[in-house]
């Protein structure tokens, strides 16, 4: 890949810093402190802040593109149609569908559901969400019992974290599962900290830490829309935006 394609320094730095945070995931997980708190409070506490991420990223969901200007590192799709110029100069008008420039070039970002065009990625986010939102309410409020988990259930949460970095490598439905089996391994990793440390400020610390991991996501998915964009051929006024 040549040198002005690959991510930046701080999109570098964000991602190394979110790889490091599941190394220390997993090493507590494999070492949880031994004496647990009886803080009572705890459950509720953290299933509520959860709660909040998972709504956060429902909305974000229903919204994608004002959720993409908020945390935008490279200024990509900011327009609802371009205009692109071929080596012929026949001007051809390119709308976004999916909430992605209906150019060809994103085809794999998309999916067709009932004649319907989707993000698969944010798709696939929105139906993790909910899903993880029935397993925080079960699980932290109405004291659901889930069993023996411990570190296969982290380890399982994190494998699903880093397929989540990687989400863009793949295409249409298969995306849309990685993207919601992101948010779900999310709450499996929480679940199983919960079980194997009840320790608040453990938890607590998790919390930032998907929040951050969200974050990485969203950063690369960034990333890779304006690499798409750079390697194109085609000139349009997204990339004279981009560029200038």
């Amino acid at each position: 890949m040549p040198e002005s394609l690959r991510p930046n320094f701080i999109l570098m730095f964000i991602i190394t810093v979110s790889l490091f945070g599941s190394f220390i995931t997993l090493m507590l997980a494999l070492h949880p402190p031994t004496t647990p708190e009886n803080f009572l409070w705890r459950k509720p506490l953290v299933g509520s802040m959860f709660t909040l991420i998972c709504i956060s990223g429902i909305v974000a969901g229903f919204f994608p593109k004002k959720c993409s200007e908020t945390f935008n590192l490279r200024k990509t799709e900011k327009t609802a149609i371009s205009k692109i110029k071929n080596p012929n100069s026949h001007k051809v008008s390119i709308t976004l569908k999916g909430h992605h420039p209906n150019c060809g070039n994103f085809s794999a970002h998309v999916i067709q559901v009932y004649g319907h065009v989707l993000c698969a990625a944010c798709t696939g986010l929105l139906l993790g969400a909910f899903i993880a939102l029935a397993g925080t309410a079960l699980y932290f409020f109405a004291g659901w019992d889930i069993g023996q988990v411990g570190f296969l259930t982290v380890l399982v949460g994190q494998t699903g974290v880093l397929l989540g970095f990687i989400q863009f490598k793949f295409k249409g439905f298969t995306r849309l599962t990685l993207n919601a089996f992101f948010v779900f391994s999310t709450f499996l990793t929480l679940v199983g900290i919960d079980k194997l440390a009840e320790n608040t400020v453990i938890e607590l610390y998790l919390i930032v830490l998907i929040i951050f991991w969200l974050l990485t996501r969203i950063l690369i998915s960034q990333w890779d829309h304006w690499r798409i964009c750079h390697e194109c051929k085609l000139f349009c006024e997204l990339k004279e935006k981009q560029e200038g």
